[in-house]
């Protein structure tokens, strides 16, 4: 044998090592175990972290990727173990998190004749991947690896996968590595028009009611500084959707809260009284906008957005700003006057003084008997000192951390947006915590989602990541039932859980956990959740019946949302 010559798997861990990968998340089985003995030769360069569901691998990716910035990356073997990835894969699109996925798959001799373990994960995954191919020559693996990194963290982020035949995983080749820097029929960023943002800069020094909301796309292209810039020099009020949480600080004195759904009351009113909306890096998702029929009827509409898929998709806009919003930004505050809105801003103080009234002091400062998530909340924030990140699932619990989850510093906010998967939190609060060892990472749950990836307690115990997880235990489905109560008369159908003992199940993974139901005990069991150097969990029974609000209901105006 030449010494030249090295087999598909090896490229493949070398063409991991040529794009500064270290960490992957992954289940070994037949069809990538080629794959897997390399890695064993190259356990130095590269760390596997071994999770105990495929799907559990994803979500650790993701929450390694938003808090890192990095690509995530997961093996899997084909089958089962690929369709296992198929909701991280899903996920990671809609929230456009950059992810390189390596599936094991049949030798190129058998596809298509039903052989074991085998499924078209190409076909599966089409629709929510970014880009993926399937490789049956060794000699193709440096080429697609390359190409496969370069479009998952190019341009807007997202998912990529690569299924390797298992003939391809032995074959011998020639290694030869060269990074991706275009592909042919790819634009990853379109062109900036200074014309339409002279033209923007001119709407938004005549609005006397502007305001901002702004997404994702502000952490994805690193422009936390440019936003702050901008909305500091215009004066205007600026709001965020739940993925855009933490570009600028919660204290920030023009970060007014939170639009959507379960936002805050004031800027979801004024959405509807707003001269001008300036939308940046979001995509007026269903949960943001309500109704579209009375969406910002009132207002023109300036939209900065890198993908050009996303304009005029589901709100129509005067003027479109595409291009990365770190280059994009700079040139609008150059143009935009300095002004101050102080007028406009006190709509949105008297709004929040309503708010608070009505339910913002008894969610944090309860009277009542039964504790509250919104104190849970409170007390990891004083505990943190706001410089934690927070991860969360999705449910009750989500919106309550969003509303009160305070935050320093940014990508610190890490939860499933757009697709709302349950069970995202637990493993993604793992692969946070690998990408920033030296923050405090906590993981806020619902014992619904709890117990959906329940299992990566194991891989938590076993990499010994100080992962701190809270689990808000009111033995409902909370959001579902919360519909149904409001509703659906009060017709429970399938929400109410008899639960585990939590605490025990968190023990016989050798990690330290205690229970909480009574106010009085609050604050030190977080006090001691948040001093351990180890993983912790802490399960809080809180109030089994209480909603959250404001709330939006399904089909209404985001103007109709309701306090109570």
């Amino acid at each position: 044998m030449s010494k030249n010559l090295i087999s598909g798997a090896e490229a493949v861990i070398k063409s991991l090592i040529e794009e500064g990968v270290d960490l992957i998340y992954g289940y070994p089985g037949g069809a990538i175990m080629p794959v897997y003995d390399e890695l064993y030769k190259y356990q130095k360069e590269i760390n596997h972290v071994l999770t105990r569901h495929e799907q559990g691998a994803t979500h650790a990716a993701q929450g390694y990727s938003r808090v890192s910035g990095k690509v995530g990356v997961v093996t899997a073997t084909s089958g089962p173990g690929a369709t296992n990835l198929v909701t991280g894969i899903a996920d990671a699109q809609i929230d456009s998190t950059p992810m390189v996925c390596i599936t094991g798959q049949v030798a190129s001799h058998l596809l298509g004749s039903d052989a074991f373990q085998e499924t078209d994960i190409i076909g599966i995954s089409t629709p929510v991947t970014k880009w993926n191919y399937q490789v049956t020559k060794a000699s193709e693996i440096p080429e697609v690896i390359s190409k496969a990194f370069y479009i998952a963290r190019s341009g807007r982020p997202g998912p990529v996968l690569i299924d390797i035949t298992k003939d391809a995983q032995f074959e011998l080749m020639h290694f030869k590595y060269k990074r991706c820097s275009d592909v042919k029929s790819y634009k990853p960023e379109p062109d900036i028009s200074l014309d339409k943002i002279k033209k923007a800069a001119d709407l938004i020094n005549n609005s006397k009611k502007p305001l901002v909301v702004w997404g994702q796309g502000v952490i994805l292209g690193n422009a936390e500084e440019e936003l702050k810039e901008f909305v500091e020099k215009s004066g205007i009020p600026s709001v965020w959707t739940i993925l855009g949480l933490s570009a600028l600080p919660t204290n920030h004195p023009l970060n007014m809260g939170m639009v959507g759904m379960h936002g805050n009351y004031g800027p979801n009113v004024l959405t509807n009284e707003c001269d001008l909306l300036i939308a940046i890096g979001m995509r007026f998702d269903d949960r943001v906008t309500g109704n579209l029929d009375n969406y910002a009827k009132q207002a023109k509409i300036i939209h900065m957005e890198i993908d050009p898929a996303e304009v005029n998709k589901n709100v129509d806009v005067d003027i479109p700003l595409l291009g990365n919003v770190k280059k994009t930004i700079p040139i609008l505050t150059k143009h935009v006057l300095k002004k101050t809105h102080e007028a406009w801003i006190s709509k949105f103080k008297l709004f929040d003084k309503i708010e608070h009234e009505k339910v913002i002091n008894e969610d944090l400062f309860p009277t009542k008997d039964g504790l509250t998530m919104g104190e849970v909340v409170k007390i990891i924030n004083e505990e943190t000192n706001g410089d934690a990140v927070i991860v969360t699932d999705v449910g009750q619990h989500q919106m309550v951390a969003c509303r009160y989850a305070r935050f320093n510093k940014s990508k610190s906010n890490i939860t499933s947006g757009g697709l709302g998967t349950m069970g995202f939190a637990l493993p993604a609060a793992l692969g946070a915590k690998m990408g920033a060892p030296n923050r405090e990472v906590v993981a806020i749950i619902g014992d619904g989602g709890y117990q959906m990836t329940i299992q990566e307690l194991g891989t938590i115990y076993q990499t010994g990541a100080a992962v701190k997880i809270v689990v808000l235990n009111n033995d409902y489905l909370g959001m579902v039932r919360q519909w149904q109560q409001l509703f659906f008369d009060k017709r429970y159908a399938s929400t109410e859980m008899i639960n585990p003992n939590f605490v025990k199940i968190a023990e016989g993974y050798y990690i330290d956990a205690k229970k909480v139901d009574k106010r009085g005990d609050l604050k030190k069991a977080v006090n001691e959740m948040i001093s351990s150097k180890k993983p912790y969990f802490l399960e809080v029974c809180v109030e089994k019946e209480a909603n959250v609000f404001p709330m939006i209901p399904s089909g209404a105006s985001v103007s109709d949302v309701r306090l109570e």
